[in-house]
C-alpha cells in the first residue's frame, strides 16, 4: 500500500487533535469527523477519549450514531481510547439509562472504574502487537474491561495500579478489526499504538484490493 490511509477521528468531543497528530506521524491522512459526508471513503476510525456521556449525546444529535455503528458492523478498523472503549462496548456498567453506544466489541466495561479525576494515575505495562518496550499509559477517569467473549484478544492488563482491586484488570483489546485501550496514548508523545492502529487499518487495506481484483 504505497497511499497514505484516510483515518477519520471523531471530532464532537474530546483530544481529536492529540489523535490527529498521532496518526499523521504514522503516515496517516488524519480527518476530524463531525458530519456523516465526512465519514465517506475512510480507511479507518479513531473514538477519541473524552466523557462519553457527551459523545454518546452529540453523536445521537449530529446523527452520526447509526452511520458509525453501520461502519464498524461492516468492518471499518475502529480504534477507541477510554471513553472511545465504552463506546464500542456492547454492554457498559454504570452508563447512563440514555446512554446510546455504538457497539461491536465482545466486552463488558465498567464506566469511571478508577475512579475519579483525582484518581487519575500513569502506568508503564506491556501491550501485546507494541513492540519496543513498556507503553506509557495515561488513565484518566478511564475505564476497565470486566469481562471479555472468545473472540476478543487481550492486548494489556495492569501489573501495579493505585488500588489493590485495578491490579490485573484488561486495559487493552482488540476483537477482529476492533482496537481499544482504556488508557490514552495520545498524550503521552509515543506514537506506537497509533502505528499499531495504522498498521492494522494497512492490512485490512491490502486485503480489501485483493478481494476486489479478483475476476
Amino acid at each position: 500500500m504505497t497511499s497514505k490511509p484516510r483515518i477519520g477521528v471523531l471530532a464532537l468531543q474530546g483530544d481529536v487533535r492529540e489523535h490527529v497528530h498521532a496518526l499523521e506521524a504514522c503516515g496517516a491522512d488524519a480527518l476530524p469527523v463531525r458530519r456523516e459526508r465526512e465519514l465517506v471513503d475512510l480507511d479507518g476510525l479513531v473514538l477519541p477519549g473524552g466523557e462519553s456521556t457527551t459523545m454518546s449525546n452529540l453523536l445521537v444529535r449530529f446523527e452520526l450514531i447509526e452511520p458509525v455503528r453501520a461502519l464498524v458492523r461492516g468492518g471499518l478498523p475502529t480504534y477507541g481510547s477510554c471513553a472511545g472503549m465504552i463506546l464500542l462496548a456492547d454492554t457498559v456498567i454504570g452508563a447512563r439509562e440514555d446512554h446510546e453506544g455504538i457497539g461491536g466489541l465482545d466486552v463488558v466495561v465498567r464506566r469511571n472504574a478508577f475512579g475519579r479525576q483525582v484518581d487519575s494515575f500513569e502506568e508503564d505495562l506491556e501491550m501485546a502487537g507494541v513492540g519496543g518496550g513498556p507503553v506509557h499509559a495515561v488513565f484518566i477517569r478511564a475505564p476497565w474491561v470486566e469481562a471479555a467473549g472468545p473472540e476478543v484478544e487481550v492486548l494489556a492488563t495492569l501489573a501495579a495500579a493505585v488500588a489493590p482491586e485495578a491490579v490485573g484488570r484488561i486495559v487493552a483489546v482488540r476483537q477482529g478489526s476492533l482496537l481499544a485501550t482504556s488508557f490514552h496514548p495520545e498524550l503521552t508523545g509515543d506514537a506506537r499504538v497509533h502505528r499499531h492502529f495504522v498498521d492494522l487499518v494497512r492490512g485490512r487495506e491490502v486485503r480489501g484490493r485483493a478481494v476486489r481484483g479478483q475476476g
